[in-house]
C-alpha cells in the first residue's frame, strides 16, 4: 500500500473486473430506472441515487451498501424530509433541521446510507412532495438499485453479496 502523508495508505488499485462491475452496475442501475420511468410514467430517479450506485458497485462489502441501510436509509431520510416540508416549509433552518434528524434516525435504526442524507435536501428545495414520493422514487427506486446490486455484485465464483439483509447475529440486539 501507498503511504499517504498523514500516515495512512491508500487502498489497492482496483483490478479491470471491479471497474467494469462498477461501470456496468451505475450504468445499468441509472438506465433501468429512467426505462421504468418513461413506461410507468411514475418519476424513480433522484440524484442521490448516482451516490447510491458509487457505493452500492464501488464499495458494495461495506455496511453502508447493504440493503437494509440502501432502502432504509432513503426511506427514513424521505419521511423526515417531507414531514418537515408539510410541518414547517422551506426555510434554510428546515432544511439544516431535516438533514439533521435524518441522520440521527438512519443512526439508531442502523440504516446509515449517506446518500440518503441528500434526501431531505431534495424534497425541501423541490418544496413540492408528499407521501407518494416516498413510494415512487424512494422506495421502489431503491429496491431497484438493490435488485441491481444482487445480480452484478454476484457475478464470480467468489462473490457473495449483500453480506447481510436485516443484520448478522453478531450486531443486533
Amino acid at each position: 500500500m501507498k503511504k499517504l502523508s498523514g500516515g495512512g495508505a491508500l487502498p489497492p488499485k482496483v483490478n479491470v473486473i471491479e471497474l467494469l462491475r462498477g461501470f456496468v452496475g451505475g450504468f445499468v442501475g441509472i438506465l433501468g430506472l429512467c426505462f421504468i420511468t418513461s413506461i410507468a410514467g411514475y418519476p424513480l430517479l433522484m440524484a442521490p441515487f448516482g451516490a447510491t450506485c458509487v457505493i452500492l458497485f464501488a464499495a458494495a462489502t461495506s455496511p453502508l451498501a447493504q440493503p437494509r441501510n440502501v432502502i432504509g436509509g432513503h426511506f427514513i431520510s424521505a419521511l423526515i424530509g417531507i414531514l418537515a416540508l408539510l410541518t414547517f416549509g422551506t426555510n434554510p433552518w428546515v432544511m439544516a433541521l431535516s438533514v439533521g434528524l435524518a441522520i440521527v434516525a438512519m443512526q439508531f435504526f442502523r440504516v446509515v446510507h449517506p446518500p440518503a442524507g441528500a434526501n431531505p435536501l431534495v424534497i425541501l428545495m423541490a418544496g413540492s412532495y408528499h407521501f407518494d414520493f416516498l413510494i415512487f422514487p424512494v422506495l421502489i427506486g431503491s429496491i431497484f438499485l438493490v435488485g441491481i446490486a444482487s445480480l452484478i455484485n454476484n457475478i464470480g465464483l467468489t462473490k457473495k453479496w449483500p453480506i447481510y439483509w436485516y443484520g448478522s447475529s453478531s450486531n443486533q440486539q
